[in-house]
């Protein structure tokens, strides 16, 4: 199934047929420029970069606002690692790495995430305090949260110092315990 989604993901064609078959309208043209918010692995390089494949054309630490970071995903090994997740909370800021992408990678992104997530537009500014919009993935999680695996998390840290994200947050997720 991940070949079908990359294979369609080359096509801007196929890829609008594949989104109005499930529901989901793509937008725009394939070279138009947008911010991309990660909260989660692909904060670190090595996952968007190395295994996704994707080179943004800017990056920036920044945050989202209205939304608040959740590990109530259920992942693999079932039990002990919850991925990242986003809640609508309108009190709560989130911080991550803005990517500047075309949406040409953000369909080639999608294809590596797979379909369970859908996309959220939200409001945000990158470090300096340069207002933007940036969309990100969320999706239906469960009541409780979850811990993370210790590879999972020590993504999320390694990303978050790599990229110069606020120490508040670094601490923030250091806090986060992983799952045994």
């Amino acid at each position: 199934m991940m070949r079908l989604r990359q294979l369609i993901a080359k096509s801007w064609w196929l890829s609008h047929l594949f989104y109005w078959l499930r529901g989901k309208p793509l937008e725009g043209r394939p070279q138009e420029e947008i911010w991309y918010f990660a909260y989660g692995a692909n904060m670190h390089d090595s996952v968007f970069q190395g295994w996704r494949a994707i080179r943004p054309l800017e990056w920036r630490a920044g945050r989202i606002f209205g939304y608040r970071l959740r590990f109530n995903l259920e992942g693999r090994p079932i039990g002990k690692s919850a991925p990242a997740n986003l809640e609508p909370d309108a009190n709560s800021e989130t911080w991550g790495v803005l990517y500047r992408l075309t949406r040409r990678q953000l369909v080639q992104l999608d294809a590596t995430e797979g379909m369970r997530y859908r996309h959220v537009w939200a409001d945000g500014e990158d470090k300096e305090g340069r207002p933007l919009r940036a969309v990100s993935y969320i999706t239906a999680g469960k009541e409780t949260d979850g811990n993370p695996s210790l590879r999972y998390i020590t993504l999320l840290r390694e990303g978050a110092r790599a990229h110069g994200l606020p120490e508040h947050w670094i601490k923030y997720l250091e806090g986060i315990k992983h799952a045994e």
